[in-house]
């Protein structure tokens, strides 16, 4: 019974270490990192990396998007306080899902919608679903776990079923090129 219960903790942990997924950030001149995201499978953008914000942010002509898609719902307002310390009043909307990358693949999100075009930011409500996380900086990368992507997603991807996938490897997520030491993401 015991060496079950060992087998059965090892097939976990090594599951768990297979399924990690990492994917390229690129850096803009201002020294902060971006992710492509998509929103509902219908909406792409890209989201800034802040471990510091609490909430995933998105602004109010993503909201207009999503709305005009569907899979969008208002959940409540909340307020805040900003980095320059002024205090602003935003609304919730629950999003279906969101798609990190190629294929990571986060359900169930709520998003504070900011007005006009603000920045838009990956924060810690998304990150949670994703973690344990890992920040890379050179090359520069987000690593996330319990990704729920599609196998199918994943194979047209070119990920091996159960396996860690390093996106800032040529060919393994897409077209990735280095300048001067750091990865940037290439459309």
């Amino acid at each position: 019974l015991v060496l079950l219960f060992l087998m059965t903790i090892i097939g976990i942990t090594s599951v768990a270490a297979d399924s990690t997924l990492s994917v390229p950030m690129y850096v803009k001149p201002t020294g902060t990192y971006y992710l492509d995201v998509s929103f509902n499978d219908t909406v792409h953008n890209n989201l800034m990396l802040d471990t510091g914000s609490e909430f995933l942010v998105i602004n109010k002509t993503t909201l207009k998007s999503l709305q005009h898609e569907g899979g969008v719902t208002y959940v409540r307002d909340i307020s805040g306080v900003l980095a320059d310390g002024s205090r602003v009043k935003v609304p919730v909307y629950h999003l279906s899902s969101l798609k990190i990358g190629c294929c990571c693949v986060v359900r169930d999100v709520d998003a504070a919608v900011f007005p006009g075009t603000a920045r838009e930011i990956l924060g810690l409500s998304v990150l949670k679903k994703v973690a344990p996380f890992a920040v890379s900086l050179d090359p520069a990368k987000l690593t996330l776990s319990n990704c729920s992507g599609t196998p199918a997603e994943m194979r047209s991807a070119g990920f091996p079923e159960n396996h860690s996938v390093d996106a800032s490897k040529p060919g393994s997520y897409s077209d990735i090129a280095s300048i001067e030491g750091k990865y940037i993401y290439a459309p």
